[in-house]
């Protein structure tokens, strides 16, 4: 834990100043009722789960993407790699994986991580569902935020797109402060998940076509975030895994419509 505070931040700062890679921000923008959280299956739901409505501060809405160009596997493939060794793609000098006894597919529904982080950022998350194209976890009890995270990988216009989008208040008032006004724990959540798009890049055999581009949106809501509709029906799992509801637009933890469609629409 020591030579992680001391040695791993001080090297992943290091690195953090001289990264040659281009990061395009896009913005920071207020956002509306499309940037809520996608509804969870019901199953999913227990009392250790930590949703955007058990945090404190603003709600914030991040997608991470990165174009990779001449890569030598699929989308599908680079999921199946990131459910099965989900530590080859975090900054090892100051993050490690802890995950329970695994099938031989790796990460699936109901399975829980540990990322263990220097002090007391240990964010326990649960797998509440897995796909041919994505990875969805939600955060539990004793997370630095409280929400939900994707991991999708698709192919588009012959190139392979990667994307972490998160929806996650502060856990609590210190985080609040850290994150949301001193801005700290906010740069370190952006070095963690650039550093994980450039790992896919590199495990996916292809190269960074025009950097890493993030964009942030964010609601004030005198209120605790709600959860979106409740869905009429439902698909299962690719993975097999049980039935799950499916909201409007899309599958299971599916954004209605993409970031780029949301707000060419909000014109």
């Amino acid at each position: 834990m020591l030579a992680r505070w001391l040695l791993g931040t001080g090297l992943v700062t290091w690195r953090y100043l001289w990264e040659t890679t281009p990061l395009h921000r896009g913005g920071e923008c207020q956002g509306d009722e499309t940037d809520l959280p996608p509804r969870l299956p019901p199953g999913a739901l227990d009392s250790r789960v930590q949703l955007a409505q058990d945090g404190c501060g603003p709600l914030f809405h991040r997608l991470f993407r990165v174009r990779i160009a001449d890569a030598d596997i699929g989308p599908g493939r680079l999921l199946e790699w990131i459910c099965c060794d989900f530590k080859r793609f975090v900054p090892s000098e100051v993050v490690d994986i802890h995950t329970g006894e695994l099938r031989e597919h790796g990460l699936d529904v109901a399975d829980e991580l540990l990322v263990e982080m220097p002090g007391p950022w240990n964010g326990p998350v649960k797998v509440v569902h897995r796909g041919v194209d994505r990875l969805h976890l939600v955060t539990l009890r004793g997370h630095m935020e409280a929400g939900q995270v994707q991991f999708r990988a698709r192919e588009d216009d012959g190139l392979l797109v990667f994307e972490i989008e998160l929806w996650a208040c502060p856990s609590n008032r210190l985080v609040h402060l850290l994150y949301s006004h001193l801005r700290l724990a906010k740069e370190i959540q952006l070095n963690m998940w650039v550093r994980f798009c450039l790992s896919a890049a590199s495990m996916s055999g292809g190269r960074p076509v025009d950097g890493v581009h993030i964009r942030t949106r964010w609601l004030e809501l005198p209120e605790r975030t709600p959860a979106r509709p409740q869905p009429s029906s439902g698909k299962s799992s690719s993975s097999g895994a049980p039935s799950q509801e499916v909201p409007p637009g899309g599958a299971v933890g599916e954004p209605r419509a993409s970031w780029d469609h949301r707000r060419k629409d909000s014109r």
